[in-house]
């Protein structure tokens, strides 16, 4: 049955595997897709609100001129009326009344072809606008997909993190209770690695080769002591 300094290295790799399924969750790749695609969303989005603002402005100026025309005609039907219905009998009365048809006709017609040019005008805006929403939806399925494939991937992260966490919690709690805190103390301030082995004369945590009269030391101390590297401070296992 392995030691307890054995055993804490064991521990030591489930916490770096988990560390390293941590760093995996968060940076997966489908994240920097999805968040490329919200980006795009954004500029679209943009791009959409202008656009949709420009054929707004040409649909109420449409509106404002479809209503003057009808104004206008339910004017000339009105003057025509008077004009045709005998109750005026005065001849420049009559010819002020057809003038006045005259020049609404006129003003219709104006009105007519400034409608037509909006309508014009407007075709290739609403187009555009058209095209900008069909490109939102296809920018909003990539999005769900994209987040379903992260749905996906946290997943399966996820089950793996919770194995490696069983493994680590299991072996963790045979530690004698002092040497567990020791190594935790020392993991959170030393980049998630709290214990070491000594390989060839050198801490494998820091990588840094020990004294003479160091590793002599070490070679005499009793089995199972706690000791530590002179360069980093870890818990070094012979």
């Amino acid at each position: 049955m392995p030691g307890p300094l054995e055993t804490m290295l064991a521990v030591q790799e489930h916490d770096l595997s988990v560390d390293r399924l941590v760093h995996r969750r968060e940076t997966l790749p489908e994240r920097a897709e999805l968040a490329a695609i919200e980006e795009e969303v954004a500029a679209l989005e943009a791009r959409l609100a202008e656009a949709a603002g420009r054929r707004d402005e040409l649909e109420r100026r449409q509106t404002r001129l479809e209503e003057e025309v009808a104004a206008v005609e339910r004017r000339i039907v009105e003057v025509d009326r008077r004009l045709y219905s005998g109750e005026v009998s005065a001849s420049r009365e009559l010819q002020a009344m057809a003038a006045e048809v005259e020049a609404l006709k006129r003003r219709r017609s104006d009105l007519e072809d400034q409608e037509l040019a909006v309508m014009e005008e407007r075709e290739p805006v609403d187009a555009e606008v058209t095209g900008l929403e069909a490109e939102r939806v296809a920018l909003a399925e990539r999005a769900t997909r994209a987040r379903e494939a992260i749905a996906r991937a946290e997943a399966a992260i996820d089950a793996e993190m919770a194995v490696e966490q069983r493994a680590r919690t299991e072996l963790a709690t045979t530690l004698p209770t002092d040497l567990a805190a020791q190594y935790d103390r020392l993991r959170a301030r030393l980049g998630g690695i709290g214990a070491a082995r000594l390989v060839s004369g050198s801490c494998t945590g820091c990588h840094l080769a020990l004294s003479a009269i160091e590793l002599d030391r070490i070679r005499r101390a009793p089995a199972d002591s706690v000791l530590h590297c002179e360069q980093c401070g870890r818990i070094l296992v012979p």
